[in-house]
């Protein structure tokens, strides 16, 4: 995503594509991104959490991900409710990723945010 900064530094335009206001990079994925975008529904205190949480699930997803890697559980070690969770993030994941909606640092090498 391409952003455009006020004076104080803060985004105030997003854009899918570069363009003369909007030239700054920024990962879909991005804290910073996602606490702007959802700065109406809560306050920025609300926003900010809520991009934590989404990285912090990132970081889940590649625990759990080693954790089989390792042989220390199977995927069927977890409860069927997690096993379809996981496997409709993957699918999600694969998704997005075939539409370039995510920075290159979440692909499927195993990055954290």
């Amino acid at each position: 995503m391409y952003i455009k900064r006020n004076d104080d530094g803060h985004i105030e335009l997003v854009s899918r594509e570069a363009t003369p206001d909007c030239k700054e990079f920024l990962a879909a994925d991005s804290p910073e991104l996602l606490a702007f975008l959802m700065e109406g529904e809560g306050g920025e205190g609300a926003a900010h959490f809520h991009a934590s949480d989404l990285a912090f699930v990132r970081v889940l997803e590649d625990v759990i991900e080693l954790l089989m890697d390792k042989g220390v559980i199977s995927f069927t070690d977890l409860p069927e409710a997690a096993q379809q969770k996981v496997m409709e993030r993957q699918s999600l994941r694969r998704r997005l990723n075939g539409l370039n909606l995510v920075s290159g640092s979440d692909d499927e090498s195993g990055g954290v945010i």
